[in-house]
């Protein structure tokens, strides 16, 4: 065998020796409860004391339109969490707008669910799927346009700007 040939053959040869390595190795993703974890280690509410909105309606309106593309299908248009998507998908889904929400204390509190998530059910958003500017303007939304004790002073229905959107 000339050495150019076996020079050709060393790589198959390597190759062929890795996969049967990895043909005894499983991969097992993650699950809802352990990505949850650990984008619960990596939150850092100081990720959003550095952003800064022309104004607060930029902020809502940019927030609409997150909310429309990334949580309108599980929570519905009002934020109810009462659709068709949760239903065929045995998913439970929380309304955002009942009086007893346990996040709607603070929009911190609503910053840190949207990143964090939680299994099972609501994805980790903040783990390479939305940046912080987009959490914090989703979670302004959440709790200035969807929450029941601002519609109740400001007697308006919210309704998203467009149903499809790119950001």
């Amino acid at each position: 065998m000339t050495a150019a040939r076996l020079r050709a053959l060393v790589p198959a040869l390597a190759l062929a020796a890795g996969a049967a390595a990895c043909s005894d190795h499983e991969f097992h993703p993650p699950g809802e409860e352990e990505r949850a974890a650990t984008a619960d280690s990596l939150y850092q509410a100081a990720r959003f004391d550095t952003i800064a909105w022309a104004s607060d309606s930029a902020r809502v309106q940019i927030g609409n339109l997150v909310f429309a593309s990334e949580c309108r299908r599980c929570h519905g248009p009002l934020g109810r969490g009462d659709t068709d998507y949760a239903r065929e998908r045995e998913l439970e889904v929380p309304s955002l707008v009942t009086p007893d929400w346990p996040y709607a204390a603070s929009i911190d509190t609503v910053r840190r669910q949207i990143f964090v998530g939680h299994g099972p059910g609501m994805p980790e958003w903040g783990v390479g799927r939305l940046t912080p500017r987009e959490i914090d303007a989703v979670a302004a939304y959440v709790i200035r346009q969807l929450r029941p004790e601002v519609l109740a002073d400001s007697a308006t229905i919210p309704v998203p700007l467009r149903s499809d959107t790119s950001r």
